[in-house]
């Protein structure tokens, strides 16, 4: 049950929030900027995590803060190329695997609705054309609503039926 909305996605009431990052990003940009502003401890888990296991491209972290706070990290983007400088650029196989992931991860940890933006086009730099048939394609058969953030409208609650 995928839904396409607009609206700010902080906003959402959905269980879980996934997000596409750089396996060392910094969260400075974009969403993760704002997820790392409204819950600072997460991003300083995420640091923690990536000096410590050093992921790749195409998997998944999940943060749950506190109440029913629930944010999951799909590392569509390439690591840094050099010090200090912008992530890599997101690929649609590392799209295409981390959705696969998300959707076992929604199962496993049975979330009761999902919001992700459009994700891996904005610093990822991938086109929605090519995106957006990837989240129909892994995320389509789940049970549970699925709302796409596909335009940014801060400030503004997107509709959210069934949450």
């Amino acid at each position: 049950m995928i839904h396409e909305v607009s609206g700010d996605i902080l906003l959402s009431k959905a269980h879980a929030i996934a997000h596409g990052v750089a396996p060392n990003d910094h969260f400075d940009s974009g969403l993760a900027l704002a997820l790392r502003e409204r819950w600072p401890s997460m991003a300083k888990d995420f640091r923690h995590y990536t000096h410590n296991t050093h992921p790749k491209p195409g998997e998944l972290w999940t943060w749950n803060g506190v109440g029913d706070t629930h944010i999951v990290c799909l590392l569509t983007q390439e690591g840094e190329q050099g010090h200090g400088t912008r992530p890599g650029k997101a690929t649609e196989a590392n799209v295409s695997h981390c959705l696969k992931r998300l959707a076992h991860l929604v199962e496993k940890e049975k979330y009761r609705s999902l919001a992700l933006p459009a994700i891996a086009t904005g610093v990822g730099g991938l086109k929605w054309t090519d995106v957006k048939p990837l989240i129909w394609e892994k995320l389509g058969e789940l049970q549970i609503p699925v709302f796409v953030y596909s335009t940014f409208h801060a400030g503004v609650a997107a509709n959210e039926p069934g949450v």
